[in-house]
Parts: C-alpha cells; sequence; structure tokens
C-alpha cells in the first residue's frame, strides 16, 4: 500500500482504522502457544513477539515506507474531539489486564517450554507491555479527562513504573534535552551507561517532584493525595492477584508474582530504551539570560514510518509531542525539519542494543544536525 498515492481524506480513513493493530501484541501470546504445541516447537515459538516485532516489522516498515499524511489544521478539531480514537485507546487497560493474566496461565500450562523457552515467552509478554502498558498510558497520562488519566496510571501500575506518572509530565517534559533530565541521552553515551542512570535518576525526581507538588498544597508525601502511593500500591496487588492466580492454577505464589515483576521490568525496560533513542545527542541551548531556550521540535528524533506509527499510536511523531503535548496522537504531525531517524523505531532499538553501530549511524547524524551550532553535548 503507497499511502502517498490516495487522497488526504482516504489515507486519514486508512489510518483511522489501521491503529486497530494494536490488537496484534495482544493475541500473540496465545499464537505463541497455538502455533508451539500445534508444531512442536514450542521454544521458538516462545520467541513470536520478539521476532515479529524486531526483525518482521522492520522489514514491513521499510516495505510499506514513510508515512505523508498530516492533518490540515482545519481537520485537527473535528479528529481531536473524535471518541473512537480515545475510546481505542482506553480500552487497552481491560484488554491488557485479560492478557498479562490469560499469558500467565499459557505459562503455567505450556509444561513442554524449557528454561530458554520459558525466558523467551516472559521476555514476550514484556515487550507486549511495552507496546500496551507503556506507550497507551503515555498518551492518556497526558490527556486531561479524570477517566484517562487514571486508565493510564493504572497502565503503568500493571508494568511497576507508577514514578514515570509524575516524572514524565513535570520532570521530563521540562528539563527534556538538558542534562537535568535522566531521560535524555547525552553525545556519545552508550545505552548501557544510559540505563542505570535513568531507572535511579527517574525514580528518585519522581518522588522529588512529588514532594514539592503536596508541599505546596501543604501536604506531607504520606497524604492520600499521593499518587504515586496509590499506583504503587495497585502494583503490590496486581503482583499478589497473579500470584493467587498462580496458585489457584497449582502453582506457586512467588513465581506467579516474579512473573509480574518479569514482565516490568522488561516493560518499563523498553520504555527508558526508547527515550534513549528519542532524544540522543539533542540539547537546548542556555540563552543569555541563563535558562535554557523554549522546548521545540528540534529536541527529538522524528520518525514517520509508517507501520511503527499504527503500533505506537504515532509516538514517533515524537518532536509534535514535545513541542504540543496535549495534542492526542491522531492529530500528531510530522516535521521534516526536526532531526530524523534513519529508521523505525523497531529498528532503532535492535541497533542500540549495540552501542559500535548505535554511533556509527547516529554519531554522524548528530554532528551534521549541528553542524551550524554549538558543538554537541557528550556524556
Amino acid at each position: 500500500m503507497q499511502l502517498q498515492s490516495l487522497k488526504p481524506n482516504v489515507a486519514l480513513t486508512v489510518k483511522k482504522y489501521g491503529y486497530f493493530i494494536f490488537l496484534m501484541p495482544l493475541v500473540m501470546p496465545a499464537l505463541s502457544f497455538y502455533w508451539g504445541n500445534l508444531s512442536g516447537y514450542h521454544d521458538f515459538f516462545a520467541f513470536l513477539t520478539l521476532l515479529v516485532v524486531y526483525i518482521l516489522v522492520p522489514v514491513l516498515d521499510l516495505l510499506l515506507g514513510k508515512d505523508p499524511v498530516n492533518p490540515s489544521e482545519e481537520d485537527v478539531p473535528n479528529l481531536s474531539q473524535e471518541k473512537f480514537y480515545r475510546y481505542l485507546a482506553l480500552s487497552c487497560l481491560p484488554l491488557y489486564f485479560i492478557c498479562l493474566f490469560s499469558t500467565g496461565y499459557l505459562l503455567i500450562t505450556w509444561t513442554e517450554l524449557s528454561i530458554l523457552g520459558q525466558i523467551g515467552f516472559v521476555l514476550s509478554m514484556g515487550v507486549v507491555g511495552g507496546i500496551i502498558a507503556i506507550n497507551v498510558g503515555h498518551e492518556m497520562i497526558h490527556k486531561n479527562t479524570k477517566l484517562e488519566k487514571v486508565a493510564g496510571g493504572l497502565l503503568y501500575s500493571l508494568v511497576s513504573y507508577a514514578g514515570f506518572i509524575v516524572e514524565h509530565i513535570y520532570g521530563h517534559h521540562v528539563h527534556v534535552s538538558t542534562p537535568e533530565d535522566a531521560s535524555s541521552s547525552r553525545y556519545k553515551q552508550s545505552l548501557y551507561n544510559f540505563l542505570p542512570k535513568a531507572y535511579v535518576g527517574n525514580f528518585k525526581n519522581a518522588w522529588k517532584i512529588q514532594k514539592k507538588r503536596l508541599n505546596k498544597k501543604g501536604l506531607g508525601l504520606l497524604s492520600s493525595q499521593n499518587e504515586l502511593i496509590w499506583y504503587n500500591l495497585a502494583s503490590v496487588v496486581a503482583a499478589c492477584l497473579m500470584g493467587l492466580f498462580f496458585t489457584l492454577l497449582g502453582s506457586d505464589f512467588l513465581l506467579g508474582a516474579g512473573f509480574f515483576l518479569a514482565q516490568s521490568v522488561v516493560a518499563f525496560t523498553l520504555l527508558e530504551v526508547i527515550n534513549y533513542i528519542e532524544h540522543y545527542g539533542l540539547h537546548r541551548e542556555i540563552q543569555s539570560n541563563g535558562k535554557y531556550q523554549r522546548v521545540n521540535i528540534e529536541h527529538s528524533w522524528n520518525s514517520n514510518y509508517f507501520l511503527t506509527n499504527m503500533f505506537l499510536f504515532q509516538l514517533q511523531r515524537h518532536s509534535d509531542h514535545h513541542a504540543y503535548a496535549a495534542r492526542r496522537y491522531q492529530v500528531l504531525r510530522h516535521h521534516p525539519e526536526s532531526p530524523q531517524l534513519p529508521f523505525g523505531y523497531a529498528t532503532m532499538f535492535v541497533i542500540a542494543l549495540v552501542p559500535p553501530l548505535w554511533m556509527a549511524i547516529m554519531n554522524p547524524k548528530v554532528e551534521a544536525y549541528y553542524q551550524h551550532a554549538q558543538e554537541p553535548v557528550t556524556a
């Protein structure tokens, strides 16, 4: 399909229903189980989600090409208010919950899996969490309706990363592309140097920010208005529910809780890898008044590959998201003048795992982007 050949209104319709591709990751664990038992290649199909996301999707991304469709300013108000897109995102909360517990059930009953296969199946569930819980949760915590904010918070609770709800909005979006931001990777900084700093820095920042917010209201950290307490408590409840679920199925409580925590670690690690990709080497200059320049479309890497954009609810149009954080996913725009990634997120994820390859590809792009500006900020 070549979207370039379609009329704008037709292309927008194709994209509208193209978002239903988000259902694919949710059914991948069940397909892995079914095809593994059908074929006898149990361990191979335990890794099916990983193979699809990080091998098949990158290939299809290149074949389908980029998405040339930007909503016109006349379309934006109506598109923004269309409830179809909102309900599509909200449906991810119950669907992910069902997927998580059904995958736990399959893990117990898939007795033919070796330890390697079990690891692959848990990794696959973590990838589903990264695509659905993390990504859609991110979309909803930016919105101004109570329902969406709570749904987004609960999605993050299902991957044990509640701190992101506060740190991302009040930390990352304020300090992005500056040394103050633990989620903005530096020029020549490897992924493996970045990740531990992001885990620790973002956890500390979340509580520090929340403390300041509550203090302004005359409240302490233990206040009932501290949403971090409630969402972290929701993670504990979810882990206990998974443990009880495993127990009822004749397995072990700790194994169930461990499965919940393991998929959580994979999911929020995927989040931090994407953070690494989204802002690598970009920085905001300090102005004459001593403050950083305002965040704009120059401070995030953009990618406009059609298939991955459909999978990720247009998260790859990240430049527009940071410039206009409240914009809904369906009206995010592609800015060709923003720094452009050479591939979609799925491909860039694989490349980021190999620091020499990443730097060989990305460092020249950072240098080229700043050839008329000051030197890139190193790690």
